[in-house]
């Protein structure tokens, strides 16, 4: 009895161990960028999200490092989120009430998915909806 209580408790210490997570091979949009590298990868990251039209910027409420590359149709009137490479989001200050007509802009890039953001699909407006 003894001795499966003890084995009981070494299965359940051993399943409190932690693993190093993996960091991405390459920064693309939305990739978190390696922190505990130093500058050496810090600077390689840098460098391939700029490789691909991107920038640096500490996002969300965590304020991660994200590569955030704009997208090719930004700013392109749309009805619907098929018409984006992003989301279709509602355009001014004041909110729409949900179920209106109504037209929007292609989101700039993935930045816009912090904060609140109204979308429009099938030419409707949507709730609005805020991120951290």
């Amino acid at each position: 009895m003894r001795l499966t209580l003890m084995l009981s408790a070494l299965l359940m210490l051993a399943g409190c161990t932690t693993t190093t997570p993996a960091t991405p091979a390459s920064s693309s949009e939305g990739a978190e960028v390696p922190t505990l590298g130093g500058a050496a990868d810090a600077a390689a990251a840098e460098a391939a999200c700029a490789a691909d039209g991107g920038t640096l910027m500490p996002l969300g409420r965590l304020q991660r490092v994200q590569c955030v590359v704009p997208y090719a149709d930004a700013g392109k009137s749309c009805r619907t989120k098929s018409d984006c490479s992003g989301q279709c989001l509602a355009t001014g200050d004041a909110e729409l009430v949900p179920g209106t007509a109504a037209t929007g802009v292609c989101q700039r890039d993935m930045s816009q998915n912090f904060g609140c953001r109204q979308r429009i699909d099938g030419g409707l407006a949507q709730g609005t909806i805020c991120v951290d």
